[in-house]
């Protein structure tokens, strides 16, 4: 049986942004450095409010003469609509694209599968599309932009078994790793205390884009105090949003979750406070249990 599983995400969808000022464009916007893009990598970027608070966030990579953004299907106007309104004079077109599909791949070393070095951004034609080694974490596995009328077909003659969305919920929640507003709240939550740090998704390095300031500022000043984590959970699964609270002090709150498991955004110091380190979230207990990369600062 196979050990190596790939799941449609239904719920993600592309725009491609093509012109010859694609690349500046998108560098005065986006939270990473696009000249990575360019030089044929795949990377993890956020578009954020000048106030520097989430908006979007979406993997990036380059197709035939086009940027293409991965993001969240139902928000995909709103991201084209934003960007569009500092388009100007620039030599930009954005297109939304749905003659590919997208999904993730996961299991032992399945980038091999796909011909691609373990490191991240690693990137590949596959047919029409393109396949990625996910640019935040190896163990996150590989992305995929696949046209939409075969990619099962291709997906499974490379000895993937097709898996439930679900199952890669599973995976990304013992990483860590969030996906778009299901775990980040609009124009309120921070880049930092989703992990965009660590896990490659901001460029301190790259000059000016919009909401920089609050994001570097938070940097370097340390000042995360909350944290998305991965959390088990002993009990019914509480829904996004159910506030999490230590001896009845707020704790933070839950995101997305399935099963058991899913991810937290916890208040640090209401945590480490907590005797036995679990928090209470209506009629289930909430453990969180960092993520091996988090960098959460001082006990």
């Amino acid at each position: 049986m196979s050990t190596l599983y790939s799941s449609h995400l239904k719920h993600r969808a592309l725009i491609a942004v093509s012109g010859d000022d694609r690349g500046t464009f998108l560098q005065g916007m986006v939270s990473n450095d696009v000249r990575r893009v360019e030089a044929g990598l795949a990377a993890w970027a956020a578009f954020l409010t000048p106030q520097g608070k989430f908006l979007h966030e979406f993997f990036m990579f380059s197709l035939g003469n086009a940027i293409c953004l991965e993001c969240e299907r139902e928000r995909r106007d709103d991201l084209m609509t934003r960007l569009s309104k500092y388009k100007l004079r620039a030599k930009v077109s954005l297109e939304a694209i749905d003659t590919l599909s997208v999904g993730a791949a996961w299991g032992r070393n399945v980038e091999a599968t796909f011909g691609l070095r373990a490191e991240p951004g690693m990137i590949a034609p596959l047919g029409a599309g393109v396949v990625y080694t996910d640019p935040r974490l190896p163990d996150a596995g590989v992305r995929w932009s696949l046209l939409a009328d075969n990619a099962s077909l291709v997906l499974n003659e490379l000895g993937l078994s097709e898996a439930k969305p679900e199952d890669y919920d599973a995976v990304r929640f013992s990483l860590g790793l969030p996906d778009g507003s299901r775990d980040m709240e609009i124009e309120k939550a921070l880049l930092l205390e989703n992990g965009f740090d660590e896990l490659g998704g901001v460029d301190y390095k790259k000059g000016c884009y919009i909401g920089q300031e609050l994001t570097a500022r938070t940097h370097y000043r340390a000042l995360v105090k909350k944290r998305l984590m991965p959390v088990r959970i002993d009990g019914p699964t509480p829904p996004s949003g159910a506030p999490l609270t230590v001896e009845g002090e707020n704790a933070g709150e839950m995101r997305s979750a399935h099963d058991g498991t899913g991810l937290a955004l916890i208040r640090l110091e209401a945590w480490r406070n907590a005797a036995d380190g679990i928090l209470r979230c209506g009629a289930s207990h909430v453990t969180p249990q960092p993520a091996a990369w988090m960098k959460l600062g001082a006990e």
